[in-house]
């Protein structure tokens, strides 16, 4: 759903703003942003709304997801976003799958990338203990933003960003440029992940909700 919203919105963007870049790249942020507080509310008493390798591998380390499901959430988190990639193309017909040509290389964007995921996963450690039903829409709220402040447009997400890959459209990314924003934003998420766990001692303890309260974590583990 997420990927069918963040492509999707891309190309009817592209295709209503007259070749304006601002204008289809403000209609793809508010759409994504808006599916993600939507898609949150929905699947987090389920599983926590975790659509992100990078959130779940933090949420991981403190203990709020059990290690052995890690590989499971990660698996089906890139399977989705490849389905919504297709989901996406066939709603506007195109090839199900096309390797992106839109390059975004350079360490700019790799910082960008860095920064974007930092601080995604910061905005969540920093709400989710005391104000955790507002992480849905948090969530939302940065990612819009830092569509716009970050010279890659935060993408923030492995899943998203190889899943992004495969699609030739306003959304892509070159194949060869992804490996580049993973590897800036398991370094993002993994600094925002040390320093909350070092601004809340007991961040752990509300490690469980992220990204919202679920019981999947405590059935794995009853």
């Amino acid at each position: 759903m997420l990927l069918a919203a963040v492509v999707g919105s891309g190309i009817m963007g592209d295709r209503l703003s007259g070749g304006n870049v601002a204008i289809a790249l403000l209609a793809n942020a508010i759409a994504t942003g808006a599916a993600l507080v939507a898609i949150i509310l929905a699947f987090g008493p389920i599983s926590g709304a975790h659509l992100n390798p990078a959130v779940t591998l933090s949420d991981a380390t403190q203990g709020g997801l059990p290690w052995r499901v890690v590989p499971g959430y990660v698996a089906t988190q890139c399977a989705g976003a490849l389905f919504g990639v297709a989901v996406a193309h066939g709603m506007f017909g195109q090839p199900l799958f096309s390797w992106s040509q839109h390059v975004r290389s350079g360490l700019p964007q790799m910082f960008s990338e860095g920064v974007a995921t930092f601080g995604l996963v910061s905005v969540i450690w920093g709400c989710v203990r005391q104000r955790p039903a507002a992480v849905p829409f948090a969530v939302g709220a940065y990612i819009t933003a830092a569509y716009w402040f970050t010279a890659s447009t935060s993408f923030a997400n492995p899943a998203v960003t190889l899943a992004r890959s495969a699609t030739n459209t306003f959304a892509g990314i070159r194949l060869a440029d992804a490996p580049g924003f993973v590897i800036a934003q398991l370094l993002g998420a993994a600094a925002a992940t040390l320093l909350w766990r070092w601004l809340v001692p007991a961040l752990p303890q509300a490690a469980e909700r992220v990204a919202v309260p679920h019981e999947s974590a405590r059935a794995v583990d009853a």
